[in-house]
């Protein structure tokens, strides 16, 4: 799955509720707080920043890393692993599938937008955007539910309200928000170690790059 419009929309209203907005009927609705929401939203820009918030369980993934042999490591190690295209925050890397036996900080380094290692396979935990991970959005919790709703509601606040007030009450509620939905995730924490049944490449997948804002 994908994050459906269904799900999207409530996000808006979510926010525009926070904000003291008239709820929008749909994401075709011609109003500004449509549009003004469409631009920060930026194809998915804004789920990228809050995933990568957290290791959050509903999103993470696991793969067998891509070696990449057109990239030499010019000092330390001899292998370059590609990272995922649906790459968002890292969980963890292991010599095995089972990740019983985790890579130490000696025995690889990120640069360059590579893994370096001198292992010959290296494995994958990571927070994933992909469709089926982080962007399916039956997967959310209602706790990041809410902190997504506050996310948005922040970076639209200015435009929409122009209250300084109303700002500093989204900004507190953001942060507890996100506080609540990494409590609420932790109790998944035993998810995060149990091994995936099917390994795939790392690349694949999709991400939207994301964009300067008022959320860091």
């Amino acid at each position: 799955m994908a994050i459906t419009n269904s799900d999207r929309l409530d996000v808006y209203n979510g926010a525009l509720r926070r904000l003291g907005s008239r709820r929008l009927a749909s994401l075709t609705e011609n109003r500004e707080p449509r549009r003004v929401l469409d631009d920060i939203w930026n194809n998915g820009a804004l789920v990228n920043y809050a995933l990568e918030r957290g290791e959050w369980n509903f999103a993470l993934r696991s793969v067998q890393g891509a070696y990449n042999a057109g990239i030499t490591p010019g000092f330390g190690f001899r292998r370059a692993f590609d990272k995922p295209d649906d790459f968002r925050r890292l969980a963890g890397l292991s010599a095995d599938e089972y990740f019983r036996r985790p890579l130490t900080a000696e025995e690889y380094t990120d640069e360059g937008g590579y893994w370096l290692s001198d292992n010959d396979t290296i494995f994958i935990r990571y927070v994933s955007s992909h469709d089926n991970y982080g962007y399916d959005s039956s997967r959310w919790t209602e706790s990041f539910r809410y902190y997504l709703e506050t996310c948005l509601a922040l970076e639209a606040c200015e435009r929409i309200t122009n209250s300084d007030t109303k700002l500093q009450l989204i900004e507190r509620d953001q942060r507890k928000y996100l506080t609540q939905a990494k409590s609420t995730d932790a109790m998944q924490e035993g998810v995060k170690f149990r091994p995936v049944g099917a390994w795939v490449g790392s690349r694949g997948g999709g991400g939207v790059a994301g964009r300067r804002s008022r959320l860091g």
